[in-house]
């Protein structure tokens, strides 16, 4: 199946350099351009992509607003994107924001040309990028700054093993590591994160890692 790609970024070349990258893999198509983040919801809004790669800056519309018009439509609006975001900064509170809205991770612009590819892919199949330290470091840095928010009381909803599970998905492993670290099927793994995103009612697991550390599950620097 091939992956529907837009990419929204106020440098033509940033856009042509990564369109010409991604439209030479096979199972990639990009279906649009945009010079900023609200021709970028027209341009969504019209092709239907699987994943927008998403500037964080940009003039008219940031990219942060851009990812939340995308990601709360209004009524009406039934198709809903991934949205991969794009920055030249690696702990970047609009990143961080976006985030919480519901993007589905972030990728530096100078990352290796394979990083990208597998970016777009990996997001397209349902997961978020969080493997990267950088990112795990950004939310790190960004609950450090910020007061918890009392989300405690939402754990409560969790069966100990979901519990477990979250915390696990917070510290960054894969389904496969946390199948392997509570010698588990890797599709019962699945199950439980599908009923904790439930449960807490989160998008993806891009959300559930913040919620992990504003609920106090998690503290920042542990491992």
């Amino acid at each position: 199946m091939t992956i529907r790609v837009i990419i929204v970024d106020d440098q033509n070349m940033v856009r042509a350099g990564f369109a010409a990258l991604l439209a030479s893999q096979s199972d990639i198509d990009v279906v649009g351009e945009a010079p900023n983040g609200k021709e970028g919801v027209d341009v969504s809004r019209k092709t239907h992509p699987d994943v927008v790669l998403m500037d964080v800056r940009m003039p008219e519309m940031d990219g942060l607003a851009a990812a939340r018009a995308l990601l709360e439509p209004p009524p009406g609006v039934v198709h809903v994107p991934k949205v991969l975001m794009l920055t030249t900064f690696d702990v970047d509170d609009y990143v961080y924001e976006a985030l919480r809205t519901g993007a589905s991770g972030f990728l530096l612009k100078d990352a290796p040309p394979a990083d990208l590819i597998s970016a777009v892919r990996v997001v397209a199949s349902g997961e978020a990028l969080l493997a990267p330290t950088v990112t795990r470091r950004l939310i790190t840095e960004f609950i450090k700054r910020r007061p918890r928010t009392d989300q405690s009381l939402r754990l409560n909803g969790l069966t100990p093993r979901e519990t477990e599970v979250l915390g696990l998905i917070a510290r960054g492993l894969s389904n496969q590591e946390i199948a392997e670290r509570l010698v588990l099927a890797e599709q019962t793994v699945k199950t439980h994160i599908g009923k904790v995103l439930s449960k807490l009612n989160l998008r993806d697991r891009a959300q559930a890692v913040i919620f992990a550390y504003e609920s106090g599950l998690i503290t920042p620097g542990e491992q």
